[in-house]
């Protein structure tokens, strides 16, 4: 059976593309030089070559579309049904027989056309024949380009679709929508399928793979089904379908006991009943799932009789597959995809069954009669009459109780998850980076001294009595502010009344302050700024200053001179160049054009430019050589990218006026250079 590789497929180009590549490559890889001088037979030639080479072309692209695209006759009965819900065979069919046409159609246009052109009798005939052949070929090829197109949204489909091998061993997840099976599926491989809580999240097969006893088990999550019939089920719900026909897989039925899916137990049973026949010759189980939010036990009595008729039900199917009643215990299991309880024995239940039945049909295929005949099993002969119990070497005794015991240590192992449950969860309880340090005692891993400090070993700087001389120097502090405490402690019997005037009056613009401060932070920045000519209360100039000031007995003149010259804007002074007597002399128009020269040059070496490989203070650059190169370095690494598209296979233009290639003659034998 032919197996493809459905994301390999060719691109197909559509209608104007296809033509566009044939006639710039005729163009370019047949010859382009005739004369009406050259001999009849030369020019049939020439244009036959033409004709020839363009049917060729063709029909390369045509074929290559034809034979990549797969036969739904000759490949797996999956797939063949899988294309045939999501594209309709029927439209791929005509698609693909219309392609076939146009492909015998262009062969048939050449070979006329090349007929015809043995009855040119001149260069301009045999031009008008060559451009009617490649005329006609184009409009073949327009007629399907509706074909085209929906041969490539078909491909770039395909494209998309999982890589499901049919006769792997694989495990099939149905049931209803929102029952769980895309929780399921991203605990057991690493799949990252979409999960949502509504129906319908998944709406295509999705395929995982996991590991079970050193083999590799492929897992499909399907979308969900709803009970109704079958003419009326959707695209989503057919690939369901599809897969439970075609693929040899272990049935894993989700049941959501809880309800929170939308749809009670019995709904579910009758989509069960509904689908059983699909489930014939496959490894069934049945997977009660959501326990979380309502346990098996506490299902009413009417649903836990329903979900017991499914089991017994999975049971004919075993008995059918000739399965022993000793299998009962794993046809119906409980499990949680939120707690993760009974998850892990549901795959390993799935993967048992699925892989016994296996085994049990290649034993009786006909393939194991030629595989035990290269089987011999040697039976020693007895050389004594001393029996030769089988036994255990002790140190491998040893080892297996060590490994138990390590075995045992590792489950009991306090995890990080389990320290930050324990004291207070996520955002509260910080990890300790520092308890997994290896250093000779213990203790030092949480030592708070770091071990260098602004580029210096903080060792080099310690001294041996330094935490003695630290407690001497506490200790010293606290006696010092109590004996300041003594020393300026105002108490209301030792100031004369006047003080007591003044401390009050202290007091008492300390808390104003202290208020106003307050008030400007609650109203925050959200206060705007009034200019000086609205402010009526002049609670903002240089008098008041002085003023308050004075009351301090400070002198306010330097602050009041400082804060009018920063008021005021600079004003062009006079240059002490020109004295009075030269202003004397001079005229007004000489003398402005004199200090404006002045002041020009001034304003130049005031406020000269740097060069750009300068190297500023704080840059990090050693030189101005290397700030030069990492300038050039960084203008590399800028430039504009080059948005120019490039020519592709199909682009006919001629960027220059005369090409060089179609006007210097053709080259000889031997020589490459047409220079």
């Amino acid at each position: 059976m032919v197996q493809y590789n459905l994301k390999k497929i060719t691109v197909v180009p559509n209608g104007k593309e296809m033509i566009d590549i044939v006639l710039s490559r005729t163009q370019r890889q047949t010859p382009t030089v005739v004369h009406k001088g050259y001999a009849i037979s030369r020019l049939w030639q020439f244009y036959m070559r033409k004709v020839k080479y363009t049917q060729q072309n063709y029909q390369e692209k045509l074929s290559a579309i034809i034979d990549e695209f797969p036969r739904l006759d000759d490949i797996h009965p999956f797939y063949g049904d899988l294309l045939h819900v999501l594209y309709n065979k029927d439209h791929y069919k005509l698609a693909l027989g219309q392609v076939n046409t146009a492909r015998n159609l262009i062969s048939k246009i050449a070979k006329d056309y090349v007929k015809l052109l043995k009855y040119g009798d001149s260069l301009y005939r045999c031009k008008c024949l060559k451009v009617a052949a490649l005329g006609r070929m184009c409009t073949v090829i327009k007629r399907i380009s509706p074909s085209l197109a929906y041969l490539e949204q078909v491909r770039q489909h395909m494209a998309r679709l999982p890589s499901i091998d049919p006769n792997t061993r694989t495990i099939l997840i149905c049931g209803y929508p929102n029952v769980g099976k895309s929780s399921f599926m991203n605990k057991i491989t690493r799949a990252d399928v979409e999960v949502q809580p509504y129906a319908f999240t998944t709406k295509s097969l999705f395929v995982g793979h996991t590991n079970y006893k050193y083999l590799r088990y492929q897992v499909i999550d399907t979308p969900g089904i709803l009970d109704r019939p079958f003419e009326d089920r959707n695209i989503i719900e057919m690939c369901s379908i599809t897969a439970l026909a075609h693929l040899r897989a272990a049935v894993l039925f989700f049941l959501d006991i809880s309800g929170s899916c939308g749809y009670t137990i019995a709904q579910q049973a009758a989509l069960f009943h509904s689908i059983k026949s699909l489930f014939m010759n496959k490894p069934l189980i049945i997977v009660c799932n959501k326990t979380d939010l309502q346990s098996f036990d506490g299902v009413p009595e009417e649903d836990k009789k329903l979900v017991m008729e499914m089991k017994s039900e999975a049971l004919k199917t075993l008995v059918g597959q000739g399965g022993e009643a000793t299998n009962e215990e794993g046809v119906l299991l409980t499990m949680s995809t939120l707690t993760e309880e009974g998850v892990i024995a549901v795959k390993n239940a799935a993967c048992d069954r699925l892989l016994d039945q296996r085994v049990e049909l290649k034993m009786k295929s006909k393939k194991i009669n030629d595989c035990l005949n290269r089987f011999h099993v040697a039976m020693p002969n007895p050389r004594d009459h001393k029996e030769r119990p089988p036994c255990i070497p002790p140190g491998v005794l040893e080892a297996m109780a060590k490994e138990v015991v390590d075995k045992a240590e590792k489950e009991k192992r306090i995890t990080e998850r389990d320290l930050e449950d324990e004291n207070g969860g996520a955002g509260v309880y910080s990890a300790s980076l520092k308890k997994h340090y290896i250093l000779a005692d213990d203790e030092w891993k949480e030592d708070i001294m770091p071990e260098f400090l602004d580029g210096h070993n903080v060792y080099d700087f310690v001294d041996p009595d330094i935490l003695h001389r630290l407690e001497e120097l506490d200790e010293e502090g606290i006696r010092l502010a109590d004996e300041a405490e003594e020393e300026f402690e105002m108490d209301g019997e030792q100031l004369t009344p006047a003080e007591r005037e003044a401390l009050a009056e202290i007091r008492r613009k300390k808390s104003m302050l202290i208020q106003e401060h307050r008030m400007k932070k609650t109203v925050g920045g959200n206060r705007p700024i009034v200019p000086r000519k609205f402010d009526k209360d002049k609670k903002f100039t240089s008098e008041r200053m002085g003023r308050q000031l004075t009351k301090l007995g400070l002198d306010p003149s330097a602050a009041i001179d400082r804060a009018r010259s920063k008021s005021r804007g600079r004003k062009r002074l006079r240059s002490p160049e020109v004295g009075e007597g030269d202003a004397m002399d001079m005229d007004g128009a000489q003398l402005n054009k004199k200090l404006r020269a002045m002041s020009r040059s001034r304003s130049k070496s005031r406020s000269k430019s740097r060069p750009p490989n300068e190297v500023v203070p704080g840059e990090g650059l050693k030189d101005s050589a290397q700030k030069g190169k990492a300038i050039h370095l960084a203008k590399r690494s800028s430039k504009k990218r080059n948005k120019n598209a490039h020519k592709g296979e199909g682009d006919r233009v001629i960027p220059t006026l005369k090409p060089k290639h179609l006007y210097s003659g053709k080259r000889s034998t031997g020589k490459t250079d047409r220079r």
